[in-house]
């Protein structure tokens, strides 16, 4: 039913204003729309990501999207590095951390999180 179906990520955010800062400015995603002061709506690559107001932000405590960044992952760390984000760090079994990046055979996963606590990752499969 839903297999050939686009699947969006949706994010609460306690203040809007903040979100579309960092969405936008840090990340570089491109707002397609807004509904107001209630829900930006942004492009990423063919995804969708929606960041909207909500009293339960930041209470997910498991990743909220993943973005497949490919080889790239090292240079895209360190840019987003460099605008300010913090990398999170977790000792996992069967993961070597090589820097930012958790690495397990070929894949490599670095996470962080958004203004919100939101935790987003950077994937390279």
């Amino acid at each position: 039913m839903l297999g050939d179906k686009q699947a969006v990520a949706t994010l609460a955010v306690r203040d809007l204003a903040v979100a579309k800062r960092f969405y936008e400015e840090v990340l570089g995603l491109q707002r397609t729309s807004s509904q107001g002061e209630e829900a930006i709506t942004y492009k990423s690559g063919s995804s969708t990501v929606i960041v909207y107001k909500s009293m339960y932000a930041g209470t997910n405590k498991a990743t909220g999207a993943n973005w497949i960044v490919g080889a790239d992952i090292e240079k895209i760390v360190a840019g987003l590095r460099e605008r300010g984000v913090v990398f999170e760090h977790y000792n996992m079994p069967g993961l070597e951390r090589q820097g930012d990046v958790h690495v397990a055979g070929p894949m490599k996963v670095a996470w962080f999180k958004d203004p919100d606590g939101n935790i987003l990752a950077l994937m390279n499969q």
